[in-house]
């Protein structure tokens, strides 16, 4: 067998050593694809020959490519967007965003892990575009979404052969940063007892009253916004109930701004038929009962959409618009404004409190697992483990 290390001669005169070896064949076409390789020494022409011939053998040999960072993403992208509904395409472009624009136009196969660090370094100070000041730092918690996609869109690249390994699958958060993560959580906590009543008391014949305490009750925002009157909502059973979750209004932000998704639950789990608590199913009905009045009041102006939750004309009700009027609400009450999801977890975390077993309090909410009330939605403060203990102790005494 002849030697496949060739040596060459240059115009100049210097001396040199190739080779060409195959690689494989173009998945399409069946084509054999060669490398053409030059050294300086007959040595490391060898070394490397044998190197590429013993992974194309393995079937781990990666062969050179000049395709981009940003290339890369966008192929990634549009495959891992396919079979997903519009708003979780969305997050996932939002995500991967900051990895495009930042690394887009490195050769994908000269990433490293530097600069996965350097984009994660840059991320937490002034990563932002929107949702803020523009140039201020993100949360670890958006941080984490981008370096989670983009080990994604590399371990299928590491698949298909495209890098030879994930340079970000090691990259974490600096401590630092998820410790003032975990600090900014804990100063987060909804609502108690007594600043729900004082949201009520202000909420009385206002034309949101219903919409809010459907959240007070643990609805979601795209839930509430979701809700139809005919469909959903039955007041005139001796015990009323509403179908939450089977449709909801999800706000997707795109290009060109915001979009109105709506479809059903997010999970198995999430339509549910909940019996209403009474001061619900009153201000429901009064709710049902200004929205005729406005009818008549605007006659053919008026929409007549079919929802719960409508504007004077009778139009439905983006949750944007119903987070901005919630917190006019709260600042005309007097309580501390707080994320209307907060609002759900306060609801959960009181029916926690009062002894609801947590699979009940998770079914309620419209949870798929059933745990995750307990891990996630539930917020105990200084005054339940009092009430703990005063329980231990009628049960020792």
């Amino acid at each position: 067998m002849s030697d496949p290390i060739k040596k060459i001669t240059l115009k100049d005169g210097a001396v040199r050593y190739r080779f060409v070896v195959d690689i494989g064949r173009e998945p399409k076409t069946g084509k054999r694809k060669q490398l053409t390789k030059t050294f300086d020494t007959k040595k490391e022409a060898r070394a490397e020959y044998a190197r590429i011939r013993h992974q194309t053998d393995e079937g781990t040999f990666v062969s050179p490519d000049k395709i981009t960072v940003a290339t890369w993403l966008d192929t990634w992208l549009k495959s891992a967007t396919i079979h997903v509904e519009k708003a979780t395409a969305r997050n996932y472009a939002d995500a991967i965003r900051p990895a495009h624009e930042r690394l887009g136009d490195k050769r994908l196969q000269l990433l490293t892990e530097e600069d996965v660090d350097d984009l994660v370094e840059w991320m937490l100070a002034s990563g932002r575009k929107r949702g803020g000041k523009p140039g201020t730092g993100l949360s670890a918690r958006s941080v984490q979404l981008t370096l989670g996609r983009l080990r994604s869109a590399l371990t299928v690249a590491v698949r298909r052969k495209l890098v030879v390994r994930n340079v970000a699958q090691y990259t974490e958060i600096p401590r630092e940063a998820r410790k003032q993560a975990r600090a900014a959580k804990a100063q987060r906590k909804p609502w108690d007892a007594e600043e729900v009543k004082t949201f009520l008391a202000h909420l009385a014949d206002h034309r949101l009253e219903a919409g809010m305490l459907l959240t007070l009750i643990g609805l979601g925002p795209a839930e509430v916004c979701g809700l139809k009157w005919d469909e959903h909502v039955d007041l005139d059973a001796k015990s009323p109930t509403i179908k939450a979750g089977e449709n909801t209004r999800t706000l997707v932000w795109g290009e060109n701004g915001g979009e109105v998704e709506e479809k059903g639950g997010k999970t198995e789990n999430r339509p549910r038929k909940l019996p209403l608590p009474s001061p619900v199913a009153e201000a429901l009905r009064r709710a049902k009962a200004r929205q005729a009045r406005e009818r008549l009041a605007a006659g053919e102006a008026y929409g007549n959409s079919g929802y719960v939750l409508v504007d004077e004309l009778g139009r439905s009700c983006r949750t944007d618009w119903l987070r901005r009027r919630a917190y006019e609400l709260m600042e005309g009450a007097g309580v501390r404004r707080v994320r209307l999801y907060d609002a759900r977890h306060a609801c959960l975390t009181y029916l926690r409190m009062a002894g609801v077993p947590g699979p009940i309090v998770s079914a309620w909410a419209g949870h798929g697992d059933l745990t995750i009330a307990d891990r996630v939605y539930v917020h105990p403060d200084v005054a339940h483990p009092e009430t703990a203990a005063k329980h231990l102790g009628a049960l020792l005494s």
